[in-house]
């Protein structure tokens, strides 16, 4: 029988996948740690850190106090190895950060655009800022992800449309890659924030959630088997749009705020609902932070509509309550929409609050950005 040349091969990377993986999850890590927890012998462990060493990729972080003879040498990934950068466009600010190939973020900063109606100009002009800043030059980034409102097209990764962000259509994806030379993806903000609530936040361990950001525009994510369910054209979660009971139909859907649910639970249908309930405050979030039982009551059983018409679809078993309200909201507020949804529905999902600190776009940017990163890196070693 034929041996097939490629197997040795596959195998040195598939190893050395394992190997870069466990080292940064649980490294540093001693060549005998890593033998014992891959199924390596001690002999192919040392070849396998010699490689990855001479390609730049790992590198003795300290030594392990052993018994009578010389200490280990601990073995870690090189955080210098790669970087990856992510960014959140919003009408009137671009959030940049850029993290090593460990994670670690090296810097972030916001900038308000020059000239918001060209963001081709603007974002590229954003990364080099982020860049000089972080002391990274441009060519050593290895992913780059954008999260923006609005919906990205899954098979081609443009821009579909985006309300209040006019200028950002179909073609800019083709004009960054022209400008930048760096791999540029763009991916819908409410879906990065699932993102980081998978690796970072509430939903950890959890391989079916959906992520409600209730805020001043409605948007959910849903991870199905650990992926992201995306839709065909790219609108699955635009849920400002589900249609509910007691509020009128759209009648134009380029007005975003004709959505029924949008109308149910938006800013402006959350500031009359305080004012019927005597409730003051100066922005919504604040409303709903220091609202007495009552109003918060009022507000659950709105958000729960919503939370309810997915779970007889879905049945995600879990619902993170994101954005401007989830977050003011707190653990009341997620007790009091689970509360809410279990009297409506057969299922009863847990229903929780984020748990995803700082910007949850551009940390789920920079998550999306890791795994096509260390996807190129990791597996191009042999």
């Amino acid at each position: 029988m034929s041996r097939d040349p490629g197997t040795p091969r596959l195998l040195r990377r598939l190893n050395d996948r394992a190997a870069l993986e466990l080292l940064l999850g649980d490294g540093p890590l001693t060549r005998a740690e890593l033998g014992e927890r891959t199924g390596l012998s001690k002999v192919t462990a040392g070849q396998l850190l010699s490689r990855l060493e001479e390609r730049g990729l790992v590198e003795v972080a300290g030594e392990r106090a052993g018994g009578r003879g010389p200490h280990a040498a601990l073995y870690a990934v090189v955080p210098s190895s790669a970087y990856v950068a992510g960014l959140e466009v919003l009408p009137d600010s671009l959030r940049v950060g850029v993290a090593d190939i460990t994670g670690r973020v090296v810097v972030e900063i916001t900038l308000n655009p020059s000239d918001a109606a060209d963001l081709v100009k603007a974002v590229p002009a954003a990364l080099r800022r982020a860049c000089e800043a972080a002391d990274v030059s441009l060519s050593r980034l290895r992913a780059f992800v954008i999260g923006t409102r609005g919906v990205v097209d899954p098979a081609g990764g443009d821009v579909r449309w985006s309300y209040d962000l006019p200028a950002w259509h179909v073609g800019v994806l083709a004009g960054l890659r022209d400008t930048l030379d760096t791999r540029v993806t763009i991916e819908n903000d409410v879906n990065l924030v699932a993102l980081a609530e998978h690796r970072h936040g509430a939903a950890v361990g959890h391989e079916d959630f959906v992520v409600i950001w209730a805020g001043v525009g409605q948007g959910m994510g849903v991870m199905l088997g650990g992926r992201l369910h995306r839709g065909i054209t790219g609108g699955a979660g635009e849920i400002g749009w589900l249609p509910v009971p007691g509020e009128p139909l759209p009648t134009d859907v380029s007005e975003p705020q004709s959505g029924s649910f949008q109308r149910l639970v938006g800013h402006d249908a959350l500031r009359g609902l305080a004012e019927e309930h005597g409730v003051s405050g100066k922005t919504v979030p604040d409303l709903v932070r220091g609202g007495h039982e009552d109003y918060l009551d009022a507000v659950a059983a709105r958000l729960a509509v919503g939370a309810a018409a997915v779970t007889v679809v879905l049945d995600p078993g879990l619902i993170v309550l994101s954005g401007e309200v989830g977050r003011a909201g707190g653990d009341r507020l997620a007790a009091k929409v689970e509360e809410a949804v279990a009297r409506v529905c057969p299922s009863r999902p847990a229903v929780v609050t984020t748990r995803v600190a700082g910007n949850p776009v551009l940390r789920g940017a920079l998550v999306a950005a890791l795994e096509q990163a260390r996807e190129e890196v990791f597996s191009d070693t042999v």
